[in-house]
């Protein structure tokens, strides 16, 4: 039975990479067998056009082409959250396609541009929402416009609830404390970051590692869910080379760790596209083989 939207929110968000063919292009059909492992692993809710997926790499026009495919490949086996963001008028023509494609819900990517205000977001969101239609979460990557603010953002009609992908758990606890108790608080900052944030009451996680290792996201989800705090995080500890490696060069790997597993797995979905890091150094590339030894192991 396909989940609610709530209910999707509350497990792991996978984010899903966007493969490239040798020319550079996007090569979306390469996702299948990686959507088609998660979701049958337990993942709950695949994510297309998020930062995994080098959104801000893509043209408008990719990502729309990226919203349809995934949403087709994934074919009612679970909801879509879609990723827009970007100036206002590609963010609501990319809302309107994911709608058009069948996504559940849209994931609104926080304005990179250099002179956001707080009030001018709530009026992104509401032309967002009037584009789509559509449940909105908020991604947040950054708390430094205020507990206030937050709770303003939260108050558009149609937001679900929020990514957080800071690590101030305490400035979550006060974002809580001011918003609407129905709103859903999901750690954006993967499993690493889940024990904590799931401690001052978040629920569910977002997820690269669902791209090569979906079960053992999916067993972490599981010793969160029931309270063990213990073995989720000796789950954890298992990926902690891989998830260092994508945290080096300033995030600059993020993305990078990732294909170059699957590439090293007989998936490969192509290098990523600059400013981000391709390939991974020799020292880092030596660590994730030892990871990939370690997880084809386990």
């Amino acid at each position: 039975m396909t989940l609610t939207l709530d209910q999707a929110l509350t497990g792991i968000s996978g984010i899903l990479v966007t493969p490239y063919d040798e020319m550079g292009d996007i090569a979306p059909q390469r996702l299948a067998p990686i959507i088609d492992r998660a979701i049958g692993a337990g993942m709950h809710m695949p994510v297309v056009n998020g930062n995994t997926g080098e959104f801000y790499a893509l043209t408008t026009d990719e990502a729309c082409t990226m919203v349809r495919e995934v949403v087709a490949m994934v074919d009612g086996r679970a909801p879509v959250l879609a990723g827009v963001g970007r100036g206002v008028r590609d963010a609501c023509r990319l809302a309107k396609a994911s709608a058009e494609a069948g996504a559940t819900a849209l994931m609104i990517h926080q304005p990179p541009d250099p002179f956001v205000s707080p009030r001018g977001t709530v009026d992104y969101l509401k032309a967002v929402s009037d584009a789509a239609g559509l449940p909105m979460m908020l991604y947040l990557r950054n708390d430094a416009i205020g507990t206030r603010a937050i709770a303003d953002l939260c108050s558009v009609e149609g937001v679900k609830g929020v990514k957080w992908a800071t690590p101030n758990a305490l400035k979550l606890v006060d974002a809580i404390s001011a918003c609407d108790p129905s709103l859903v608080w999901v750690c954006g900052l993967a499993e690493v970051w889940a024990p904590p944030l799931y401690a001052v009451g978040a629920r569910g996680f977002t997820s690269g590692l669902i791209n090569i290792w979906p079960e053992h996201s999916v067993a972490i989800h599981a010793a969160l869910d029931a309270g063990d705090y213990t073995a989720a995080n000796a789950l954890i500890a298992q990926m902690k080379d891989f998830e260092e490696v994508r945290a080096e060069e300033l995030n600059g790997t993020n993305v990078t760790g990732v294909k170059a597993a699957l590439q090293a797995l007989g998936q490969d979905c192509g290098p990523t596209r600059p400013p981000s890091a391709w390939p991974l150094t020799q020292t880092q590339q030596g660590r994730l083989n030892e990871f990939l030894r370690q997880m084809q192991q386990s």
